[in-house]
């Protein structure tokens, strides 16, 4: 009798940086432009972080009196975000409108000497980005984007875990989202022809392209529909293929699944792999699998409010360090060359090259 192959024993589970980090010199001083919707899980996150938001502006000024209200009340308010960039004593401005309204923010703050976060999409046109990227520069200032999907906790892990080489050279990435966007009833966001695929989605290109790195895709392939059942008129199913020269990426959105919602990622790899699934977005379970045997990390925080944590951290740690920020305007530019060739691919019903389609279709 022969004894049965015993397998190697698991690997303990590895530390990596994954959380949010935070400067550790005195803490600069933050203005918000753009006192909406998602500005509350900014401010919630920046309090929460012990950051030091003194400025708020929205030229609906009960807006912004609200905000200071619920979680700066020090902080002084505008209606006018160019008498805030006039703040001698202000470092940093997080710019939270939407993308149309956007850019001039971004030029007057760049041009007043302070430091930006963009909401996310960054911009509607790829130039009009590498632009104020350029600013950026010229002025010696950083301009990130506000990607907080980057610091989700699975998202975050996972991209980590790939960096720190513990599956070898990834071959694939796989991530499916099934749950209700019907949230957006009512709301600006219901006119957005491109829903899924330009404002939801951007966060699954941009997980995409911090996973495969120098690694540029061939081309995109994408779809979107209404289902049947749907009573909003943007379209709330999507998904895109993602060819790569030795990899290969799908993206799929089921934006009108009611009940049992389920979200799921999968990256391959030469030497095992990595997979994550739940509910939702913020309860996943992770595995990593590789000839060692199977680990799961138990991983801290949640994507809201957390991830608006990390960017602004991320943020305010590169400018302590004088470098670029991992979520700098031009690498955010790589996402959406993949997000507008998805877009494109969508309407056309033809493979798309990134980066040859420049401005959202």
């Amino acid at each position: 009798m022969t004894d049965s192959p015993v397998s190697p024993a698991p690997t303990a589970i590895p530390v990596l940086p994954y959380l949010p980090r935070d400067p550790q010199s005195p803490r600069s001083k933050i203005g918000v432009v753009g006192c909406g919707g998602i500005s509350h899980y900014h401010l919630q996150a920046y309090k929460a972080a012990g950051y030091d938001v003194v400025a708020l502006a929205d030229i609906n000024r009960e807006a912004a009196e609200l905000r200071r209200q619920e979680f700066f009340p020090a902080a002084k308010v505008f209606t006018d975000h160019r008498e805030l960039l006039k703040l001698d004593t202000l470092d940093v401005v997080d710019v939270t409108t939407h993308p149309e309204i956007r850019v001039p923010i971004i030029e007057d703050a760049l041009r007043a000497g302070k430091h930006v976060l963009s909401q996310k999409p960054f911009v509607l046109d790829l130039d009009v980005g590498e632009r104020l990227a350029d600013l950026a520069d010229k002025q010696n200032l950083r301009l990130a984007v506000n990607q907080n999907g980057r610091w989700a906790p699975h998202f975050s892990y996972i991209r980590e875990a790939v960096h720190a080489g513990l599956i070898g050279d990834v071959v694939g990435v796989h991530c499916g989202v099934h749950w209700d966007h019907g949230w957006v009833r009512g709301t600006a966001f219901e006119k957005l022809r491109d829903l899924i695929l330009y404002d939801f989605a951007i966060h699954w290109f941009d997980f995409l392209a911090t996973i495969m790195g120098d690694n540029r895709a061939g081309r995109v392939v994408a779809s979107a529909t209404c289902s049947t059942t749907q009573d909003i008129t943007t379209p709330l199913l999507a998904q895109a293929m993602i060819e790569y020269p030795h990899a290969q990426s799908s993206l799929v959105f089921d934006g009108h699944v009611p009940h049992g919602s389920w979200d799921r990622v999968l990256v391959s790899g030469s030497r095992g792999v990595i997979r994550s699934a739940g509910v939702n977005l913020e309860n996943q379970q992770l595995e990593i699998i590789t000839d060692a045997g199977t680990i799961s990390p138990r991983l801290e925080g949640t994507w809201f409010p957390d991830g608006f944590h990390g960017t602004m951290g991320e943020l305010l740690c590169a400018i302590e360090e004088n470098r670029e920020p991992s979520h700098s305007a031009r690498n955010n530019l790589r996402s959406l060359e993949l997000c507008f060739a998805a877009v494109e691919s969508s309407q056309n019903h033809q493979p798309v090259v990134p980066g040859t389609v420049r401005k959202l279709p």
